[in-house]
């Protein structure tokens, strides 16, 4: 048996070298002649945990570009990422998802400090609690469950998070000075979980709570487009029902033409033949807006309902709510 190789970059944090790892033990079980080499990238979005990921051009320039120039470069040949993560409104000339994992729960859930409960929470709306998030969309979700809660600014791998907010620790805001502590913090549940710390999930919301972000609990491989040899492996582990619910989310954000500050949200399920997807467009800052939509299509057309859906978002106003959050330049 002759031995092959492959390069898969990843960021150095807890949760995504578990992912990788992941990544590496089913290709390693489904062609044992390939040999993976894991490359650990300090992407800016890792190395600046004060900033807005706006900054950094949001989530796509902090924490996928360098790993992506990398793979274009011939460097790596794939690279991991949390689907979550990659901009679905922009094209990627050269780049393929190649595989995607069976998906993790997609739900969020709720950590908190001790001391305090989620009956607290709930019986005051929130008045007089801080809770901790950078994800808009989780913002926004959050005022609708707790309209008298306190959102703040808070970054930082998940690990060191939880560690910040059992300290009591205050956070950099982007403009200067601090803000805190946290009472609570909104996570990914399947991240949490992945690095250990399931057990701290105090309350998991529902999608009917706070519907999940495009591609929430799918983990990504991204390779060369005309890399045949890669992509071949990469097949091998590509779960199907992900790939498709991929491709109907991300439909979702390319029609919306949504960015890293726009309050998105998409989540779809497959029954047999036929998939539903829900979507929506929250407006942050005027808490009460807020459009979704839900359709049921054909499960092997999953672009096509994701299309259809946002279309409909867009026939209902959410290119208004998307362009009040767009950013000025």
């Amino acid at each position: 048996m002759v031995a092959v190789s492959m390069r898969i970059g990843t960021r150095k944090s807890v949760m995504a070298l578990a992912q990788t790892e992941d990544i590496a033990l089913r290709l390693s079980n489904a062609a044992p002649e390939l040999e993976v080499e894991i490359v650990r990238f300090e992407t800016t979005g890792d190395s600046d945990q004060t900033s807005k990921l706006l900054v950094h051009g949001g989530k796509g320039g902090a924490f996928v570009a360098e790993i992506r120039a990398a793979v274009t470069s011939g460097r790596l040949h794939a690279a991991m990422h949390s689907l979550k993560d990659m901009p679905g409104n922009e094209d990627t000339p050269g780049l393929v998802i190649g595989a995607t994992l069976p998906r993790d729960p997609p739900t969020d859930a709720l950590v908190l400090r001790p001391g305090v409960s989620i009956e607290d929470i709930r019986r005051s709306r929130g008045k007089g609690y801080r809770i901790g998030t950078n994800a808009v969309r989780r913002a926004a979700y959050v005022r609708r469950l707790f309209p008298d809660i306190d959102v703040i600014h808070f970054r930082g791998a998940a690990d060191t998070r939880v560690r910040k907010l059992d300290n009591r620790d205050m956070q950099r805001l982007p403009v200067g000075g601090e803000v805190g502590p946290a009472d609570a913090l909104i996570m990914a549940r399947s991240g949490l979980e992945r690095i250990g710390l399931g057990h701290r999930i105090a309350c998991e919301l529902s999608p009917l709570e706070m519907l999940p972000a495009v591609g929430q609990g799918i983990v990504a491989v991204e390779c060369a487009v005309n890399d045949w040899p890669t992509r071949k492996y990469l097949a091998l582990i590509d779960d199907p029902a992900a790939h498709l619910s991929c491709e109907a989310e991300r439909e979702v954000l390319w029609i919306l033409n949504g960015h890293c500050n726009s309050p998105i949200a998409g989540y779809s399920t497959i029954d047999g033949s036929r998939m539903t997807l829900t979507a929506s467009v929250l407006d942050e800052a005027r808490g009460g807006q807020f459009i979704e939509v839900t359709r049921i299509g054909a499960a092997d057309r999953p672009r096509e309902l994701g299309r259809a859906v946002g279309l409909e978002l867009l026939h209902k106003g959410a290119a208004d709510i998307i362009a009040r959050t767009r950013p000025a330049h």
